[in-house]
């Protein structure tokens, strides 16, 4: 009788730290989800300056994105709050997402983006994404910066006379790209080999590199997120994945870069940029 007793005792302490083990895994997990649902609400309000407000039609959606995107992406990399609004606005510009667009707008000038920033981001799209996508950001970024009594125009970055584009961008292209690009095009016939490097090197680095009020790392780190959002481009992701390099990007910036983009552009493409950047080397 006492064994039995004895054995009856012994399987009751037993399932009372079973059930405990498994409350305390349930309180851990609980615990978990409360600090990313925490994370993202904080995140939120400094963004957007007001408490994350669920969609009345599609509550279960809104939850899971406010939770990864300001939960999670944001807690991950070594980015700056600054560095991945600028990301932010760089993906939604190229996806042409204008009402999104709008709203990171906001939300990158009350973390203290200057509207400098955010419109040569904007502008250094063009040779990548075409002007018409520009000028649809534009409309859209203006549109905040009036709602916020910034004075427009704002100022002028260009610092490159019409007579010095080609010069003045063989200098910013050919420490960062050589002159891969002349050497690529230079069996094409008449003379479309020569006209063609010599318009990108006039056009995207004679008007666009050379301008002020957007430092070279955040340049050429958003260019890279504009070209895995377009995807399709890999050769180019290759070749701008070296000149991050050289500029002082870290491979742990660009993947950090890409997680960012990552809610905005779908895991397909990241992947294939990531890809890319794990065999990115400076020759």
């Amino acid at each position: 009788m006492k064994h039995i007793f004895l054995m009856i005792i012994i399987v009751s302490l037993s399932l009372m730290e079973t059930k405990a083990q498994i409350m305390n895994k349930q309180a851990n997990q609980n615990s978990g989800d409360t600090t990313r649902i925490e994370r993202a609400n904080k995140k939120y309000q400094e963004l957007f300056d007001a408490p994350a407000v669920l969609s009345a039609t599609d509550p279960e959606l809104l939850t899971m994105l406010q939770r990864f995107i300001f939960g999670e992406v944001f807690y991950t990399g070594n980015l700056d709050d600054r560095t991945r609004e600028l990301i932010t606005i760089t993906a939604l510009t190229t996806n042409q997402t204008l009402p999104q667009l709008k709203a990171h707008t906001n939300a990158a000038l009350n973390i203290g983006v200057k509207p400098i920033e955010i419109r040569e981001v904007v502008y250094q799209l063009a040779p990548f994404i075409g002007y018409p996508k520009v000028l649809n950001a534009l409309d859209t970024i203006n549109s905040v910066f009036k709602s916020r009594n910034i004075q427009l125009p704002l100022e002028n970055k260009g610092t490159v006379k019409e007579n010095e584009r080609f010069e003045k961008g063989k200098e910013k292209q050919v420490p960062l790209y050589g002159t891969g690009m002349k050497k690529y095009m230079s069996d094409l016939p008449g003379e479309f080999g020569v006209i063609i490097p010599d318009m990108l090197t006039a056009s995207c680095f004679g008007d666009f590199y050379t301008r002020e009020g957007l430092d070279i790392k955040t340049r050429e780190l958003t260019i890279y997120c504009a070209l895995a959002t377009l995807g399709g481009t890999e050769r180019q992701m290759a070749s701008h994945a070296v000149g991050n390099l050289k500029v002082g990007n870290s491979k742990e910036t660009m993947i950090s870069a890409m997680i960012q983009c990552y809610p905005y552009i779908g895991f397909p493409r990241i992947s294939n940029a990531i890809n890319i950047l794990k065999d990115a080397k400076i020759d």
